[in-house]
């Protein structure tokens, strides 16, 4: 890896010099754009729409438009502002972990000690370990000033960008103001859903099938070219669903657990009665079965809208 940032990590008197470094990388298939006609890669050019010149990229500047006039900011107008001067990454205040919402998590770096002695990078990351604290900090990157969380990962110290509070929208939905009863019987059922998916995180589990699959058909047009068939590629046998049916939410519920219990069991489930279609019992109003035909979902989760408790972050001065 290459470091992309170098400075220091500051709070009260204490120094940290760090080194920078993304943490995580994109594994999607790079694809571009091309005439469907002849193959033809297609080109962008940044044209002035003044003289209709194409302009080379160097002599782009940035510009901001209040509607009647123009002010043009050059790399030199935005090197010049102190914020991108800085080389810190200012500590304001240490925080609860459990307080940092998920919801405001952006890019996460890896950080390195960058002195002869790590003394204090080590100090650092003991206290944020020790006290079970999250250091909530400010620095410049990008020509941006950023707001960030500073934890520890597997002995690395690790900064998680963090949105701004005014960049977090209201989870406004009228639909959770209506009053929804749910029966104990439901709850108990639900319960039981979730005990049988029940199991630790293991990120490595989990795989892009997308991706995967994607790669699959590139390698077969290679191969094959623009007559291969995707259905031989893919294996596809037919439609597994069963018939669209709308089920109640009992019943979709029975059906997902004796299908979890069979899978866990290395069984295969038998495959249920399909009963008439109807609609599902709801204290708030009844849902509409659809006449067109729908893949029935095999999983379903549903999860309640939390706001964000609003924070006021701490400004260095």
């Amino acid at each position: 890896m290459r470091s992309i940032w170098k400075g220091a990590i500051t709070f009260g008197l204490v120094n940290v010099p760090v080194k920078l470094y993304s943490a995580t990388e994109d594994h999607d298939v790079s694809l571009h754009q091309v005439h469907d006609a002849d193959g033809g890669r297609i080109r962008y050019q940044r044209v002035c729409e003044i003289d209709g010149e194409v302009v080379e990229y160097q002599h782009i500047v940035k510009a901001y438009d209040d509607g009647d006039r123009t002010v043009i900011l050059t790399k030199e107008d935005i090197a010049s502002l102190p914020e991108e001067k800085s080389r810190e990454i200012e500590v304001v205040e240490f925080v609860p972990s459990d307080q940092v919402d998920p919801i405001m998590f952006e890019k996460s770096y890896y950080l390195e000690p960058d002195s002869s002695s790590p003394k204090a990078y080590a100090l650092l990351r003991k206290t944020l370990e020790t006290t079970d604290r999250t250091a909530i900090v400010q620095f410049a990157l990008r020509q941006k000033t950023r707001l960030g969380a500073l934890r520890v990962v597997d002995d690395v110290l690790v900064l998680q960008g963090l949105l701004w509070a005014d960049e977090i929208r209201e989870a406004n939905f009228p639909a959770l103001d209506e009053t929804t009863r749910v029966s104990s019987r439901e709850l108990d059922m639900a319960m039981s859903l979730v005990d049988q998916f029940s199991s630790d995180f293991e990120p490595e589990k989990f795989t892009d099938e997308y991706q995967e699959q994607l790669r699959t058909l590139i390698e077969a047009k290679l191969d094959q070219g623009d007559s291969v068939d995707t259905d031989e590629t893919f294996g596809r046998a037919g439609d597994d669903d069963e018939g669209g049916e709308v089920l109640d939410l009992m019943e979709a519920l029975r059906r997902s657990v004796d299908k979890s219990r069979g899978a866990k069991n290395g069984e295969k489930a038998a495959p249920a009665k399909k009963a008439p279609a109807k609609k599902a019992a709801s204290s708030s109003g009844s849902s509409r079965s659809s006449s067109a035909k729908k893949p029935a979902a095999t999983k379903s989760s549903s999860s309640t809208a939390k706001k964000p408790a609003a924070r006021k972050s701490s400004k260095a001065s």
